[in-house]
């Protein structure tokens, strides 16, 4: 990785789908959630061609004359990442829009799944929260802020180490204090925690020879949530997030490399028997 001041030379460039909600909404897709896609895009045509392919519901996906969200990734030999987010055109959210858009699903109960990578977070979930829906927030980039304003809202708060520790940091509150549903710490190589009220599940991981870590942490969340949703057991949901999540560090790329229904399940076959 380079440090300050310094300029080093790359072995290769791509540029792929991702962002943490595209991410999450593709991982959710291919474990057959039912997935409507909220966001922005700006002149990029060939993104809306891979949410296509997906199948990725886009009528709620706006385009905007913005740059669109992107990140910047660094990629080291060891599958390890550095990452620089840009929001774009997902931080011209309006309150309105927000509502107009919860309003289609008055009557039912849905899972609202925000992460910091867009502005009004903290509005979507209160509104989400009061018509009755379920709120899951990923807290990346983290921001403190928002943490402390968004759980009072939160059903689901997905984390991994390094912003549970900063979580801890900026209110001084350990896991069972916070007064969520359910909390998710993914682990890395060594797995994830789902902290519930009367009990804590832990999902080891699978070993596999990672060739790139991005996205990983959406991976698991995205399949988890899909899975949960769909009536799995939460600890089967674990089983199923950590094998997604274990096929998709061996490839490169983010959203691209998220695998479908039918792959995890031979995996899981595979490496389970």
């Amino acid at each position: 990785m380079p440090q300050a001041g310094e300029t080093i030379a790359a072995q290769d460039y791509q540029q792929v789908l991702g962002g943490k909600g595209i991410n999450q909404t593709v991982a959710a897709r291919r474990a057959n959630g039912d997935v409507f896609h909220v966001g922005h895009v700006g002149h990029d045509a060939w993104i809306l061609d891979q949410l296509s392919l997906v199948g990725v519901d886009q009528r709620h996906i706006t385009p905007l004359d913005a740059a669109t969200g992107h990140a910047i990734i660094f990629v080291d030999d060891a599958g390890e990442n550095e990452i620089v987010i840009h929001a774009g055109a997902n931080s011209s959210f309006t309150k309105s829009e927000c509502a107009a858009v919860l309003a289609q699903f008055a009557g039912q109960t849905v899972w609202v799944v925000l992460q910091n990578e867009i502005n009004l977070s903290v509005e979507i979930a209160r509104m989400a929260s009061r018509a009755g829906h379920k709120v899951c927030y990923s807290a990346a980039p983290f921001d403190a802020d928002h943490a402390r304003a968004i759980l009072p809202y939160v059903d689901l708060l997905a984390l991994n180490e390094t912003e549970m520790a900063e979580l801890r940091g900026s209110i001084d509150q350990e896991i069972a204090q916070l007064g969520v549903d359910m909390v998710l710490v993914t682990l890395g190589s060594k797995g994830a925690e789902l902290h519930l009220a009367d009990r804590t599940l832990r999902q080891s991981s699978f070993a596999v020879s990672p060739v790139d870590t991005t996205g990983a942490g959406d991976t698991f969340l995205g399949s988890f949530i899909a899975r949960f949703d769909q009536g799995d057991t939460a600890e089967n949901a674990l089983q199923y997030a950590a094998a997604a999540a274990a096929i998709q560090v061996t490839r490169m790329g983010a959203a691209p490399a998220i695998p479908d229904r039918s792959e995890v399940l031979k995996f899981m076959q595979e490496n389970l028997s």
